[in-house]
């Protein structure tokens, strides 16, 4: 769990948005998104919360900064991967952002994406993909289902339902070995030791439809011409 800095130290130097964005980054790692206030972070800064308001109008302005600061530090592929290389390459490296920034991560996921970084992002993954698809119709559709994809593994290996709310009380050990043997047999394919590999027959799923669909518009578009 992150440490709270001393009012002290924090208070050094002139606020700038990049401060803010990264005390309240460190506020939501301590204590949760739902915590998140301009009060805390302002204290984490050894601030008043008015001052923040210089640079953030509101808390939603400010979320809105701490998902283009996540979104941002997705990597961009290198230039001399194959096309299909590009996108595995910006695929695991979205994976990558949710695990660095896991209590950020709900919010990301569900995000509007509608700030100049959010829709420039969007453009970045679509220009990748339609290096490999470029019919307009299918790209859209990987798009969408490659987002699905991503937004669900991130979901759940974030803040998964290992983590998820319930009132119920848990079923005992012995209730589960009872009633639940194909359960028990697969348990340890669900260990986060186990994700990377799970995760991975997902995206050759559907990379090898992509290239499927991909070869038949070619042939599609070669009858035609």
């Amino acid at each position: 769990m992150a440490t709270r800095k001393s009012n002290g130290d924090a208070a050094a130097g002139p606020l700038s948005t990049q401060r803010i964005v990264q005390a309240a980054l460190e506020e939501v790692a301590a204590d949760g998104l739902a915590a998140l206030s301009m009060r805390k972070v302002g204290q984490r800064l050894g601030r008043e919360a008015m001052s923040l308001y210089h640079h953030f109008p509101s808390k939603q302005h400010l979320l809105d900064a701490m998902v283009d600061h996540a979104l941002a530090s997705v990597e961009e592929p290198p230039a001399d991967l194959t096309p299909m290389e590009r996108l595995l390459h910006s695929v695991h490296s979205y994976r990558r952002m949710a695990h660095r920034f896991p209590a950020l991560y709900p919010l990301v996921a569900v995000h509007r994406l509608n700030t100049p970084t959010g829709v420039r992002f969007i453009e970045s993954i679509l220009a990748l993909i339609q290096a490999v698809v470029p019919d307009p119709e299918l790209s859209a559709r990987y798009f969408r289902a490659i987002g699905y994809y991503l937004t669900g593994a991130g979901l759940d290996e974030t803040s998964g339902y290992a983590k998820g709310p319930s009132a119920a009380e848990p079923a005992s050990d012995d209730f589960v070995v009872r009633e639940c043997p194909r359960l028990v047999g697969v348990a340890q394919y669900f260990q986060p030791a186990q994700w990377d590999a799970t995760f991975a027959i997902g995206v050759d799923a559907l990379m090898s439809a992509m290239e499927r669909d991909a070869a038949r518009v070619g042939r599609v578009n070669l009858q035609k011409g």
